[in-house]
């Protein structure tokens, strides 16, 4: 018996009378998102979504490839998330390039832009914003030198992925404290969102990828080079045999030292899954290397796999 193909039909709201910059579907408001990604789902086609404050590199291209080639409909959210920046003047000079956005959003895949206002993601007064409370594994390292700021990520995770519906959500890992605490948002809220983290994406020199760099003057952005450095000193010890995540702690602090215009924060070896301190590298547990710190007026964070972690996987952008 022969069976014949029926084309499903494009939902309407991915071919426009009048797309926005880039031939891509503009939206600007919560209630039509939902409903243009319910009408994709209708349509028997699956979803994929890449939350991002926009300044899109190379980095979140390669979350908008990933999600185009798994997913049939992929939509990409640019909001600058007031509730997350516990600064005002880092608010203030966060990079805003929604055309250049577009255009990098169609490049890699994506079909819809979802850019809302704050008003929009925030109706209510400042001081009257409904907050989520991030859990204990925020507490530390990010959580610890940014009070507030996980607060505001879970917030606007849940607002973002509340209103997508049924999708899976694609992050990368150079924000691994970040990813972790979306991992909780969705299994707390019962989202029905699956989460995928992608490996972090690196300049040939090993700078990883993050808007924040356009920030970096050239002196700055050389010095930049230490942290990635420090991470893979203190995975080379662990390959070597170190099992003191003190020892392997004081290596990475040491080789941040060299270079002056770099202020440690914190350089850590971790659980992955909770991002508590190890103990011990004899563990089979996963573990994770991180380190932050300010390089010059900007604040940088890595991270890394210490048993995955060779010079030929590293992920390095063309």
């Amino acid at each position: 018996m022969s069976t014949v193909a029926t084309e499903v039909p494009t939902p309407a709201v991915l071919r426009p009378e009048a797309p926005g910059p880039a031939g891509i579907p503009v939206i600007e408001t919560v209630a039509e998102y939902s409903r243009a990604l319910d009408a994709v789902r209708r349509s028997g086609r699956s979803v994929g979504v890449v939350p991002t404050m926009g300044a899109l590199h190379a980095g979140h291209r390669s979350l908008v490839e990933r999600a185009a080639r798994e997913c049939d409909v992929v939509a990409v959210s640019i909001f600058v998330n007031p509730t997350q920046f516990g600064d005002a003047a880092d608010l203030a000079l966060y990079p805003r390039t929604l055309e250049a956005d577009l255009e990098a959003v169609a490049q890699a895949g994506g079909q819809l832009v979802f850019a809302p206002s704050v008003a929009e993601m925030y109706p209510e007064a400042p001081g009257d914003i409904p907050m989520v409370c991030a859990p204990e594994l925020a507490d530390r390292w990010e959580g610890a030198s940014r009070p507030g700021h996980f607060d505001g990520v879970a917030t606007v995770v849940v607002k973002l992925l509340s209103a997508a519906g049924a999708c899976r959500a694609y992050f990368g890992e150079k924000d691994f404290q970040q990813l972790a605490l979306v991992r909780w948002v969705v299994r707390d809220r019962s989202l029905p969102t699956e989460v995928v983290g992608c490996e972090t994406v690196r300049q040939r020199d090993g700078l990883a990828l993050s808007s924040r760099n356009t920030r970096l003057s050239a002196e700055q952005r050389r010095a930049a080079l230490v942290l990635s450095r420090a991470l893979r000193s203190g995975a080379a010890m662990m390959a070597g045999g170190e099992e003191r995540p003190a020892v392997i702690e004081e290596q990475m602090a040491r080789v941040v030292a060299r270079e002056p215009a770099v202020a440690l924060d914190y350089a850590a070896l971790v659980h992955a899954d909770d991002l508590e301190p190890a103990s011990t590298c004899a563990t089979s547990r996963p573990l994770r290397l991180l380190i932050a710190a300010d390089v010059g007026p900007v604040r940088l964070i890595d991270n890394l796999d210490p048993r995955g972690w060779a010079p030929t996987t590293l992920h390095l952008s063309a």
